[in-house]
C-alpha cells in the first residue's frame, strides 16, 4: 500500500542531502544543539547497558536498525527503515514480481491487518479479505512485532509453507488457514468486454499499469468498435502503489485538470499534477468500482476522476490513505520510507483517514429469486379479456396453448433480481473481479453484484444520451 516517488538514486540522494542541511541550520539558529546532543548522549547510554547486560547476544547491527526502524514506526504506519535485503524486495515488487504469500498488510493496534490479497496469489486463494487480522505466525505471537519484522516472517522459500491464525470481525473466531510461498506475478491490469461494455480491473500500480491500461483500451475498442457504451474501472481492493502510475492512469480519462496535488511540512514543498490533453476513452461514460480494500493510488484516481466529473464511483468507502512516502535510499545499508507530505484530490480534499465516498453506495450481495416456482396471473389470463389488436400472434409452428393455460413463466423461470445485468448469450452472469483473465474469458465465478450495478448504470446513461439526441 505504499505510494513511492519514483526517482534516480543520485536525486533522492540529494534530497536526502538538502534534508540534513535544513535540519543542521534550524538546530544552529535556534540554540538547541547542546539539548540535542543530551538527548544522543541518553541513546548511547541506553544503547551501550544493552549491549552489555542484555539477557541474549546481540549485535551491534542489529541494535541500531531497531533503534532506527523504532524511530520511525513511531511516527506513523508508514514510515519504516528497510534493510538491504528489504530495499531490494521493494524494488522487485514495484516492478512487478516478488516472492511471498501476494498480501498487503499494514500494523493496527499491534496485529498485521489485511489491506487486500493480491488477485490469483496464494493469500488470494485463501480466502483472506481486507480487514483481517492476523494475529499468530506459526503459532507465534503477531503482538509486539513490527510490520517489518511480521512481513520478515512471512517471507520465504518459494514452496514453503506458513501458517496463519487469522481473526475476522470484532467477534468472530480464530481460524487457521496454510500458506504456500510463492513467486508473485502481478498482472497489474486485466480486461474483458461484457457485452457492450469495456472492464478493466487494475490490481495495483506496478511499473506496468499504464502500458497495461492503453493494451486494454486498445484491445476493448477494437473488439467492440461502435458498439462500445463505456468503461468498467475496476479498483477493489486494490492496495495502490506508484505515485507516477497513479497519476498516468487518470489522465489516460482526462483531457485536463488538476489531477492530484502534494503538501508536504513547508510551504513551497507542495507538488501538482495535471492531466494533459487527450482522454484514450474518447469521451466514454466510465464507472470506477471501489471498496474498503481501494487504497493509496487508487483513492487518487478515484477521486480525481470523481472531481472532474468524468466518472461515477460507485462501491462502498475506501480506505483512507492520504499520505506520500518517498524511498530515501541510504548508501551502504538499506533505505529509509519516510512520510513526506499528504496528498489532496482537485478540489483540495485531503481523504487521510476519511476515503473516497461513492457517488452510488453499493455493498456486495447475493442475489437470490424470491418469487421462484410461483405462477402469477396476468390480464390475458382474466376470462373475458379484451383483445389487443397489436398483439403479435402466436407463431403457427407453436401448438396452442391448451385451453386455460397460462402464458405466466414457467415455474422456476423467475424475472432477473433488480439490479441485475442482463445475462450474456452463453449464460454466464458478469464475473467478480478476480477471475477474469488477461484476454477475457471468464471462469464461472460467484456472480457479483457491485459489477451488475455498474454495468446497468452505463447502459443507462448509453441509453438516456442516445435518447437525447
Amino acid at each position: 500500500m505504499r505510494i513511492v516517488k519514483r526517482a534516480a538514486t543520485a536525486a533522492a540522494l540529494v534530497f536526502l542531502g538538502a534534508g540534513v542541511a535544513t535540519v543542521t541550520a534550524q538546530v544552529n539558529s535556534t540554540g538547541n544543539s547542546s539539548e540535542t546532543y543530551r538527548q544522543l548522549n541518553l541513546f548511547g547510554d541506553v544503547f551501550e547497558r544493552v549491549r552489555a547486560e542484555y539477557v541474549e547476544s546481540t549485535t551491534d547491527e542489529q541494535l541500531i536498525e531497531s533503534a532506527i526502524n523504532g524511530m520511525l514506526t513511531s511516527l506513523d504506519p508508514h514510515s519504516s527503515y528497510l534493510n538491504r535485503k528489504s530495499f531490494q524486495d521493494m524494488q522487485v515488487q514495484t516492478r512487478g514480481e516478488f516472492g511471498g504469500l501476494g498480501i498487503e498488510v499494514t500494523m493496527e493496534n499491534g496485529l498485521i491487518k489485511v489491506v487486500s490479497p493480491i488477485d490469483e496469489t496464494p493469500a488470494f486463494r485463501a480466502g483472506l479479505q481486507p480487514g483481517d487480522l492476523i494475529i499468530q505466525l506459526n503459532g507465534e505471537a503477531v503482538m509486539g512485532l513490527s510490520l517489518n519484522e511480521a512481513v520478515e516472517k512471512m517471507r520465504g522459500p518459494v514452496g514453503s509453507d506458513i501458517k496463519v491464525t487469522v481473526r475476522r470481525g470484532e467477534a468472530g473466531e480464530p481460524f487457521e488457514v496454510t500458506l504456500t510461498r510463492a513467486v508473485i506475478k502481478v498482472q497489474s491490469v486485466r480486461y474483458r468486454t461484457e457485452g457492450d461494455i469495456g472492464y478493466v480491473r487494475i490490481t495495483s500500480f506496478n511499473e506496468q499499469t499504464q502500458q497495461g491500461l492503453e493494451k486494454a483500451i486498445a484491445s476493448i475498442q477494437q473488439q467492440l468498435g461502435d458498439k462500445l457504451k463505456g468503461y468498467v474501472l475496476d479498483l477493489r481492493n486494490n492496495p495502490g502503489g506508484l505515485l507516477d502510475q497513479a497519476v498516468s492512469v487518470s489522465d489516460t480519462f482526462l483531457e485536463k485538470g488538476e489531477i492530484v496535488s502534494t503538501r508536504g511540512r513547508k510551504a513551497e514543498e507542495g507538488t501538482r499534477y495535471n492531466a494533459k490533453p487527450g482522454d484514450l476513452a474518447k469521451g466514454l461514460p466510465v464507472v470506477v468500482l471501489i471498496n474498503g480494500g481501494s487504497a493509496s493510488a487508487s483513492e487518487i484516481v478515484a477521486g480525481a476522476l470523481q472531481d472532474h466529473k468524468r466518472a461515477l464511483v460507485l462501491g462502498t468507502q475506501s480506505f483512507g490513505k492520504g499520505s506520500v512516502q518517498t524511498i530515501i535510499p541510504l548508501p551502504g545499508h538499506g533505505a529509509m520510507r519516510l512520510t513526506t507530505a499528504r496528498y489532496y484530490t482537485p478540489s483540495g480534499k485531503s481523504i487521510q483517514a476519511l476515503g473516497i465516498t461513492p457517488d452510488i453506495e453499493v455493498h456486495p450481495a447475493r442475489v437470490e429469486e424470491t418469487d421462484q416456482g410461483l405462477i402469477r396471473r396476468r390480464e390475458s389470463d382474466l376470462r373475458g379479456a379484451l383483445r389487443n389488436p397489436d398483439a403479435p400472434r402466436p407463431a403457427t409452428t407453436q401448438p396452442a396453448p391448451a385451453p386455460g393455460a397460462s402464458n405466466a413463466p414457467a415455474p422456476g423461470a423467475a424475472p432477473a433480481a433488480p439490479g441485475a445485468a442482463p445475462a450474456p448469450a452463453n449464460g454466464n452472469a458478469p464475473a467478480a473481479p478476480s477471475a477474469e483473465n488477461g484476454e477475457g474469458a471468464p471462469n464461472q465465478p460467484p456472480f457479483d453484484y457491485q459489477l451488475a450495478r455498474a454495468l446497468d448504470l452505463l447502459r443507462g446513461v448509453a441509453l438516456f444520451q442516445a435518447r437525447a439526441h
